[in-house]
């Protein structure tokens, strides 16, 4: 049985049902992009990290992993450090 579009946002109106449908599918895209761009930075951090070991430094710089929390804590409040902190795991791996 298929479940109406009422059923499956669990709105109680048709038109609110098409709001949150239409809501959901801009998420669904945001989402997409972020984790791109996750991906991206995954990268650019690899680069950073291969050119640090290379020249005799360390894989992980933690003053920067400092600006970086300090950075999202300043425009997201507490939940943006905890955002930045797996941010900062999924790019350089737990140290």
């Amino acid at each position: 049985m298929t479940a109406t579009a009422a059923e499956k946002t669990g709105a109680r109106t048709t038109e609110a049902a098409d709001v949150i449908t239409g809501a959901r599918e801009r998420i669904d895209a945001l989402d997409d992009r972020i984790i791109g761009l996750i991906q991206e930075r995954m990268a650019v951090s690899a680069v950073i990290q291969q050119a640090r070991i290379h020249s005799g430094g360390r894989r992980v710089n933690l003053s920067r992993e400092m600006e970086v929390l300090g950075h999202y804590r300043d425009a997201l409040g507490k939940p943006g450090t905890a955002l930045a902190m797996t941010l900062l795991e999924l790019c350089r791996g737990k140290i």
